[in-house]
């Protein structure tokens, strides 16, 4: 189990909604996030309960847009910024 603070650092929740493809060009299929695995992939656990771990640029999560309207971001993205904010 990932510790919460890992995920917070990259501005990510246990439990939040994420959606991720099984193939390339399938249908995106909601699941919940559940931490970093130690090779840095995104463990996540899709609507059957089954846990996987993918990229970080295959999964997206809900974030505000430019506009304030929640828009889904790839994760590495969503990580990227938020490490950048916390330089300011």
């Amino acid at each position: 189990m990932t510790d919460p603070v890992v995920l917070e650092r990259l501005g990510l929740r246990k439990g939040e909604p994420i959606r991720f493809r099984k193939t390339a060009a399938g249908r995106w299929v909601e699941g919940r996030m559940w931490g970093i695995a130690a090779d840095g992939s995104i463990k996540l656990y899709d609507p059957d309960g089954s846990a996987r771990n993918l990229r970080p640029d295959a999964v997206e999560v809900r974030r505000p847009g430019n506009k304030g309207r929640l828009r889904w971001q790839l994760v590495s993205d969503v990580a990227v910024t938020w490490e950048q904010l916390e330089l300011f």
